[in-house]
């Protein structure tokens, strides 16, 4: 695991373009952000270095997250943070720990989940579902048959199972980025829903 930097102000180690040179259409998305929760998130920050890539991100997170599924989204919350743990990203597991704390209504649920999602009491259905994208995380290669089926018993439809597997992918992928340019949570995700 990275070792923290002391700049406590600092978004991540790679320089951002100024802010007030950013393209108008990025401006006007991150006063979306501030006027609905308040702050830029920094992930969406850094994107700043690839402004073409930017809207594409938001939108794929937006369908993932927001888009219809099986999976409540307090689930594919659950999913972001258990995939941030197996991979200790830091930005992850406090910005998506906030958002289980906000969507559970539980201040405890996002840190257990974060540091060890079994000693949460979750419903059988949500405890599968973390089993298998732990083992997704941490050994992809071992997953076979009776993970799937495993999933199955706990009612999860093939579709279901689907998304299971491309919020953890997207999750895997995002805490590898957010790894490689040391990116840092906002300071307001760490009271959020406490």
């Amino acid at each position: 695991m990275a070792r923290p930097r002391s700049g406590i102000n600092k978004i991540h180690a790679l320089k951002l373009p100024d802010q007030r040179r950013l393209d108008p259409a990025i401006k006007k998305l991150f006063s979306k952000f501030v006027e609905k929760i308040g702050f830029v998130p920094n992930v969406f920050r850094s994107y700043t270095l690839r402004p073409s890539r930017l809207e594409h991100f938001r939108k794929y997170n937006n369908e993932l997250m927001l888009g219809d599924s099986g999976l409540t989204r307090l689930e594919r919350e659950m999913i972001a943070v258990v995939v941030s743990s197996v991979n200790h990203c830091h930005y992850c597991l406090v910005a998506h720990g906030a958002a289980v704390r906000v969507l559970s209504g539980n201040a405890e649920l996002g840190d257990q989940l974060a540091t060890n999602y079994r000693v949460a009491e979750l419903p059988t259905r949500q405890r599968v579902m973390l089993d298998f994208v732990w083992k997704l995380s941490a050994t992809p290669a071992a997953i076979d048959e009776s993970d799937r089926a495993a999933l199955r018993r706990a009612k999860f439809s093939d579709e279901n199972i689907f998304d299971i597997a491309e919020v953890a992918g997207f999750y895997a992928a995002s805490n590898r980025l957010a790894s490689a340019v040391d990116a840092r949570p906002n300071p307001e995700y760490y009271n959020m829903g406490r």
